[in-house]
């Protein structure tokens, strides 16, 4: 993980894969890592929600990144 490397990191998937991102996150050692979970499916959605989904999953990066 970049954070052992000292860099800030967000991870951000679809919320199919939050239950799989924690485990993951656990079995690394980072139980509790902050990620990012965009609306599910995104492979359909159109052109105005998926930028509605880009700007929220952007501002909660900010979020993770700088410790707010």
């Amino acid at each position: 993980m970049a954070e052992r490397l000292g860099l800030p990191a967000a991870g951000i998937m679809t919320t199919k894969f939050v239950s799989a991102a924690e485990l993951m996150a656990r079995v690394l050692g980072a139980d509790g890592y902050p990620f990012v979970a965009v609306e599910h499916p995104i492979s359909s959605a159109g052109s105005e929600d998926l930028a509605q989904r880009a700007q929220k999953a952007v501002a909660e990066s900010v979020e993770i990144l700088s410790g707010s």
